[in-house]
């Protein structure tokens, strides 16, 4: 709940300029940059940094031992004027690290809501992270990532910069993705492999049975059919009527710089 007075611990350092909402509670040891502006709520627990320019969304908690809003790890940063935003109801969990953006990447990094960002990942800079995703322990996105709605992130993955993760999908432990999966995708393998879709996150978020068996016929048309994976998609488009096969062909059909993870390919 947000709302009461805002509670600085003496042994924290806010510097002066920073912006902290109602009911913001920083813990011992904490250090909280002149840039910040910390939401109603938030939370810091102890020994979190928060630097740079970096917006924090209403009751985010974050936990100890987590750097939010250092610059870049890309040796083409030069310390231009760039920023973290981050959205509501996030748990950050220890040793987490997000940075800021670069130039070449639009100058921001952005998480979405009720996301769960499991101990020591890390988002680097210019990645777009969408609501409700879940990264586990130690996995890490490249620059530039765009991750969708409801995806998750096994523990000690990666995902190679400039990859896409459509919405849904679901992303096994131990996993280097280098290409991008398409919506309710179920990648797993070292050199990742699109395996499947991930059945139990869609029955998880009461997808109804039609558009589940219509995603199943979906996912056997791209693996089969005949034509290019694009050609496949694009026909998929011309018959379909369910809005999550129609989730796959936008998908598909929007811009990358990346190939395609394809039924029984790997990255």
């Amino acid at each position: 709940m947000t709302g009461g007075a805002t509670q600085i611990h003496p042994n924290a350092l806010v510097e002066p300029g920073a912006e902290l909402g109602e009911g913001v509670q920083i813990g011992p040891f904490c250090h909280v940059g002149p840039s910040v502006k910390l939401g109603d709520g938030v939370r810091l627990k102890s020994h979190v940094v928060v630097t740079g320019r970096t917006e924090v969304g209403e009751e985010t908690e974050i936990f100890p031992f987590s750097c939010i809003g250092e610059i870049p790890q890309d040796l083409k940063f030069k310390g231009e004027a760039s920023e973290l935003r981050i959205g509501a109801r996030n748990r950050i969990r220890e040793h987490v690290t997000m940075n800021t953006g670069t130039e070449g990447g639009g100058g921001i990094t952005r998480v979405g809501d009720d996301g769960l960002f499991m101990a020591g990942c890390h988002v680097a800079h210019d990645c777009m992270v969408g609501n409700r995703v879940i990264i586990v322990n130690n996995a890490a996105l490249a620059g530039h990532c765009v991750i969708e709605d409801d995806v998750i992130i096994g523990g000690l993955s990666g995902v190679h910069q400039w990859v896409r993760i459509g919405r849904g999908a679901i992303i096994g432990a131990v996993t280097m993705v280098t290409n991008d999966v398409i919506p309710h995708g179920l990648v797993q393998a070292p050199r990742g492999e699109l395996d499947g879709l991930n059945l139990i996150g869609l029955k998880r978020r009461g997808v109804a049975r039609s558009d589940i068996t219509a995603l199943r016929a979906a996912f056997q048309m791209l693996a089969q059919g005949e034509g290019t994976f694009q050609d496949r998609a694009r026909r998929l488009g011309e018959e379909t009527e369910s809005d999550y096969v129609r989730q796959i062909v936008d998908f598909v059909s929007g811009a990358t710089d990346r190939s395609f993870l394809t039924p029984g390919s790997s990255g």
